[in-house]
């Protein structure tokens, strides 16, 4: 959600292979790039996600935080419900091969973009506190 505008988004990439840090700090520049203000960023405690490049970009761009889930607590992500509506746009499909399946994943993310409703929605269902899910509701 943009701080500044108060807009939900949805900003993805999909990688062929599990993503290691230089991925990481590509998508969190990119992020960057597109949003203005301060930047928070919640997320598990993935290897990738606590490496010294993350944490040097981190140091660098006093403008980005990144805030750690406990773990094993999915029920805490939002993207979590992100990804039962992805799969159930997708269930029932066939695809061909790998570049089928990446394009219907594509459109099921973008349409869930477009949809806002859909977004708060992933939002409230978390257990968040109720004090971070009413700032990301806006």
């Amino acid at each position: 959600m943009s701080s500044k505008l108060q807009r939900l988004n949805l900003y993805f990439q999909l990688h062929l292979k599990n993503i290691q840090q230089q991925e990481i700090c590509s998508f969190l520049r990119d992020l960057l790039r597109h949003l203005r203000g301060h930047v928070f960023l919640f997320w598990d405690g993935g290897r990738p996600h606590k490496g010294r490049l993350v944490q040097e970009l981190c140091r660098r761009v006093h403008r980005l935080h990144l805030v750690r889930f406990p773990g094993y607590a999915p029920e805490l992500n939002p993207d979590e419900g992100i990804w039962k509506l992805a799969k159930q746009k997708l269930a029932n499909g066939c695809p061909s091969d790998l570049r089928d399946l990446t394009h219907s994943l594509v459109r099921a993310l973008d349409s869930i973009r477009k949809n806002r409703k859909n977004l708060r929605g992933c939002i409230t269902h978390s257990a968040l506190p109720p004090f971070l899910r009413s700032s990301l509701h806006s």
